[in-house]
């Protein structure tokens, strides 16, 4: 054997002129099939029981999956279990198609029509491995002893299943030669089309061609050609529905199968959150929210994502990542300062421009599309930076910071998550911001205040402030008037030891609604020896004393250094 990489055999592209695919863009969702109760149940550690089974293939038609896979009734009592059951005890709506898997052997297939019995709606699945590789290694067989092996099963399936369509069973036929992405493209198309004659496949009564990249070996752009080259090549194209059964072994799944249908695909078989033998199959999750985000309704519904995550955790015994698209818990925060800035903007440009459109940088979609509204998109650690503390403010406090405050507090939080050298929560981030900023009492206290007020003639307003203040142990008055609150205390200060601060900045808002509502107060002083600025924060019902508040705060800090 040949040492390392040079012992594997390279992907042969299959030669295609003129493509056209590159140039579609997908504009519908396909017909979805989940292969969840067959090939994501037999890749488990600990296979699903039947309970388990019963409720995942209610989750898929809530859903909105119109056709399920729910295993391979021939190959072990409980797989024949969960097929009857369904069929007996009723769980099948009347819009919903069951599939059922069966490789292409006599007594699989006899076994399989006695499991279907007394179904409305069904696919019958069967197929044989058609690859180079096969062929010569598992069944040292030539194609036309492969093609035998298809073509004998299409002429039993198509023998028994008569009496059954007969009776009023809408029994549709599917056929997949295993190792599609293995065999000679010239060669599947002779032996899917040899299926179709032999199934009687009309344009009015159509098969089902299933072309598995069983073991992904290719890169996606490569499938697509093969994909567009077998499809122009099959001559009984318009008795056919093309459909993709996409494996994850290189990592390629979702391309795969968006590459597929740009080629010409009608149909997907996939499984929630990719799950499948060895790497899985393709994830229809994502598939599914990948159309969502162009615009493109799936037709499948997953407006509460956690419910069936959840519900997939338990069933299978297998988690769901972090950084799993759509559904894992870490896919809508944002740790790194710029992205939370971007974010940030973002959100403030949805609630100022009036767009019609989802328009937040570093989202692809809107969290409460898949009902996470509720969760954190802004999680703070040391590599966040100055925007993501004033998110966190505002978003779970309803804190609206001056943009010119963002770099201080931002430092201030950076500060303590170096210190703890982990993830800081909310609470901390507020508990923070009181400590910095609002419940800064000392030296100076407000002990006792009040404001007369009048208007002129011309409507001018005209405030009087007296107060008592504390500092340390020494408790003086003070009075004076200005033009507003603000103005009146500055002038009541005037010749006191605190009479050194000059104004610069000022803002405040409402923080809670209804009649509990408070004020806060944000108040921007600077220095006047020094130079250096300080913020204070106010929070009061009175919206007069919530920037008074703030005031003294700014002060407070300033002595404090």
């Amino acid at each position: 054997m040949k040492p390392k990489f040079e012992k594997y055999i390279p992907f042969t592209p299959q030669p295609i002129q003129g493509r056209t695919w590159p140039d579609r863009t997908i504009t519908r969702a396909p017909v979805w099939c989940s292969v969840d109760l067959r090939d994501g149940n037999q890749a488990l550690v600990d296979p699903m029981n039947l309970a388990e089974k019963l409720e995942y293939f209610h989750t898929l038609v809530d859903i909105g999956v119109k056709e399920i896979e729910i295993g391979f009734p021939s190959a072990s009592e409980t797989e024949y279990e969960i097929c009857r059951e369904l069929i007996e005890g009723g769980h099948i709506p009347d819009d919903v198609t069951i599939q059922v898997l069966v490789q292409a052997r006599e007594h699989l297939i006899k076994k399989t029509f006695e499991a279907i019995q007394g179904a409305k709606n069904v696919i019958l699945h069967f197929y044989n491995s058609t690859s180079t590789l096969q062929r010569k290694v598992v069944f040292h067989m030539d194609c036309e002893g492969i093609t035998k092996i298809a073509t004998d099963a299409a002429d039993l399936i198509y023998e028994m299943s008569q009496p059954m369509i007969k009776s009023g069973m809408n029994l549709r036929f599917e056929y997949s030669p295993e190792s599609f992405m293995g065999t000679e493209m010239d060669y599947a198309v002779e032996i899917c089309q040899a299926v179709l004659d032999h199934l009687h496949a009309t344009p009015d009564n159509k098969v089902i061609l299933n072309l598995p990249t069983t073991v992904e070996n290719c890169m996606p752009n490569q499938f697509a050609d093969m994909l567009e080259y077998f499809i122009r090549t099959l001559p009984g194209r318009d008795s056919a529905i093309i459909s993709l059964h996409p494996h994850n072994d290189r990592g390629c799944g979702v391309a795969t199968t968006e590459m597929g249908l740009l080629a010409g695909a009608d149909r997907v078989e996939a499984t929630l959150f990719g799950n499948g033998e060895r790497t899985g199959n393709v994830d229809m999750v994502t598939l599914a929210m990948n159309m969502y985000t162009q615009g493109v309704d799936p037709e499948l519904d997953f407006s509460n994502i956690n419910k069936i995550k959840e519900m997939f955790e338990r069933c299978t015994k297998m988690p769901v990542g972090d950084r799993q698209p759509y559904a894992g818990k870490l896919v809508f925060t944002a740790f790194s300062g710029s992205h939370q800035d971007a974010i940030n903007k973002g959100v403030q440009y949805m609630k100022t421009s009036g767009t019609q459109f989802w328009e937040i940088p570093y989202l692809p979609i809107d969290p409460a599309d898949v009902g996470r509204e509720y969760e954190p998109i802004i999680r703070i650690n040391s590599q966040s930076g100055k925007g993501g503390a004033a998110y966190i403010m505002e978003h779970d406090f309803g804190f609206d910071l001056p943009k010119s405050m963002h770099p201080e507090f931002g430092h201030i939080v950076q500060v303590e998550t170096d210190k703890v050298g982990k993830e800081i929560a909310p609470e901390r981030i507020n508990q923070l911001f009181h400590q910095e900023y609002i419940d800064v009492k000392e030296p100076y206290q407000m002990l006792k205040h009040s404001f007369h007020e009048t208007i002129d003639g011309e409507g001018h307003s005209h405030v009087a402030f007296q107060g008592t203040l504390r500092h340390t142990d020494t408790v003086f008055e003070v009075s004076g008037e200005g033009n507003g609150p603000i103005d009146a205390f500055f002038n009541a200060i005037k010749g006191e030891k605190i009479d050194r601060f000059s104004f610069l900045d000022y803002s405040s808002h409402a923080i809670t609604d209804g009649s509990d509502s408070q004020g806060v107060a944000y108040i921007l002083l600077q220095d006047k020896r020094t130079g250096k600025q300080y913020w204070g924060v106010g929070l009061s019902h009175n919206i007069n004393l919530a920037p008074l508040r703030a005031i003294l705060a700014a002060i407070n800090r300033a002595k404090r250094g």
